[in-house]
């Protein structure tokens, strides 16, 4: 009896190799890997180093939150180009009100409603006009950045004296607050994509957006609820990063809207809708950070780094569209 042939054994190991590269994170966490495994070996052991390592994750928190909102968005098919510029309004509003005597709890409030309010106005303007939200948000990024230089009048309100700190900011043991919000809103957000129904009408909304208004699915509400998600945690984020430097600058933000959706395109969330993951997009910023930081460690000047986001951006765009051909004419048994 002749022995039985290896190849549907090979076939099979082949087929699940494709599977994980398929997904959408897999292609980030590589690059992830091996440029954290190259800027280890040239910056002498230092990138890795404890100090160092705390100090890359010190920002993670904050712009890693924008992340997970345009990841949401760009999952149901839209963009935001305001994040930024909510990133900066949002605390510019709570402390200008807290100097002008109200409790800083009370501003708080008013500052996060009014970051919501934006992400409405982007999806209601979006949509009802049928506009590309290109169009829109890159109109609102300039109103936004325009009312948070005339809120503070140019120059930055005082830090709340009585601003809950211990809520945002300060540490419990060797973890910051904003840590723990991050990780918490991560979770309920990664959760609510992948075993809510809203999760699935977020994907189908993005991905076949007339099928999906086919079946019942109200793309209208989803959209809107992206929008305004995107937008409170922009705002949200703003705070964060205010309760840690102390100091509300009309100058926060900028250029950030740019960085967030490289940092969400490069872990595999798809410009065109219905592909990704926020866990794709924290792997992307983090493999951002990592090539900022390393660039650093061994004395590249920080101008490279626009031009190592821009090529990581474009070649992991091409590999993941060449990944995905390679994975649909692997399962229906056509030649590539």
């Amino acid at each position: 009896m002749t022995d039985a042939p290896s190849v549907p054994a090979a076939s099979s190991r082949t087929g699940r190799i494709v599977a994980i590269a398929a997904k959408p994170e897999a292609l980030g966490a590589i690059i992830l890997c091996l440029v954290v495994v190259i800027f280890q070996t040239l910056s002498g052991g230092i990138l890795l180093s404890p100090y160092n390592v705390s100090n890359v994750l010190t920002v993670l928190p904050e712009i890693g939150l924008v992340v997970i909102g345009v990841s949401i968005l760009m999952i149901a098919g839209e963009f935001d180009l305001s994040v930024g510029s909510v990133f900066a309004l949002t605390p510019m509003i709570a402390f200008t009100l807290a100097e002008n005597g109200l409790p800083i709890g009370v501003t708080l409030c008013i500052a996060m409603a009014c970051a919501v309010l934006v992400g409405l106005i982007n999806g209601a303007i979006t949509q009802i006009y049928r506009l590309p939200s290109f169009i829109t948000t890159l109109g609102m990024l300039f109103v936004v950045r325009s009312l948070t230089v005339s809120v503070s009048d140019g120059f930055p309100p005082a830090f709340a004296p009585d601003a809950p700190t211990w809520l945002f900011s300060d540490f419990v043991g060797p973890v910051r607050m904003s840590m723990i919000w991050f990780f918490v809103i991560f979770a309920v957000a990664a959760f609510g994509l992948k075993r809510t129904n809203y999760g699935v009408w977020t994907y189908a909304t993005g991905g076949q957006n007339e099928v999906a208004k086919s079946v019942g699915i109200n793309t209208f509400r989803v959209k809107m609820t992206a929008f305004m998600l995107c937008s409170a945690l922009a705002g949200f984020a703003g705070l964060l990063q205010v309760f840690r430097l102390r100091s509300p600058l009309p100058s926060l933000g900028e250029g950030l809207e740019l960085q967030v959706i490289a940092a969400a395109v490069i872990g595999g969330v798809a410009l065109t809708g219905g592909i990704g993951s926020v866990l794709g997009g924290i792997l992307g910023l983090l493999l951002l950070k990592v090539i900022e930081n390393g660039l650093i460690l061994i004395g590249i000047e920080a101008n490279w780094f626009k031009f190592a986001t821009g090529s990581i951006m474009i070649i992991a765009v091409i590999m993941h569209a060449s990944i995905a051909k390679y994975a649909r004419t692997s399962a229906t048994g056509d030649a590539p």
